[in-house]
């Protein structure tokens, strides 16, 4: 047992000679230990990380959310992942102009110009919504240079399920 003591012992510190080489070094180097380096990253100048290359999708898939009160458009690729999006309150409306169609229209240019990047081509359009932003959006979609492959309500309808609100008094 003493034997592993020493042994362990002498591990732990280093010759008188070493410590003496690691001072000198750490010295030179700034005059700061392993201590006072702790936490702290080492210079970001020699670190090179590759340009992240932007993914190609050709096909996808286009969520329209029209509401009464905005209008918003998810462009994705075929597995749901989003490539871009745009709302009628990103574009600047306010008020009741985010439910109009010109504001449907205006912010599928925005969200295509933004896909186009990721040379997306052909859509299959996903339409929620009773707003009145819906059909401007998917028209909007075929001029701004996407094939529409097909269009499908999505919009949920309740089978007997809560009671309705009471009607809206304008």
């Amino acid at each position: 047992m003493s034997e592993e003591k020493k042994t362990n012992a002498a591990l732990a510190e280093p010759p008188e000679g070493e410590g003496a080489d690691v001072q000198s070094a750490v010295d030179e180097a700034g005059g700061k230990s392993k201590e006072d380096l702790k936490g702290k990253k080492a210079p970001s100048a020699a670190v090179r990380r590759k340009k992240k290359e932007k993914k190609t999708v050709a096909a996808g898939r286009a969520y329209i959310n029209a509401t009464y009160n905005n209008t918003i458009i998810s462009l994705t690729d075929p597995g749901g992942n989003a490539i871009a999006w745009s709302s009628a309150g990103a574009c600047g409306f306010k008020g009741a102009k985010k439910a109009t169609p010109y504001a449907a229209q205006v912010i599928v240019k925005k969200a295509v110009d933004k896909a186009k990047e990721y040379g997306l081509r052909e859509v299959a359009v996903f339409v929620k919504g009773v707003g009145t932003g819906r059909e401007s959006a998917v028209r909007a979609l075929n001029a701004n240079g996407l094939n529409i492959l097909n269009i499908k309500d999505i919009t949920p309808i309740p089978h007997n399920g809560c009671r309705p609100r009471k009607p809206r008094r304008v």
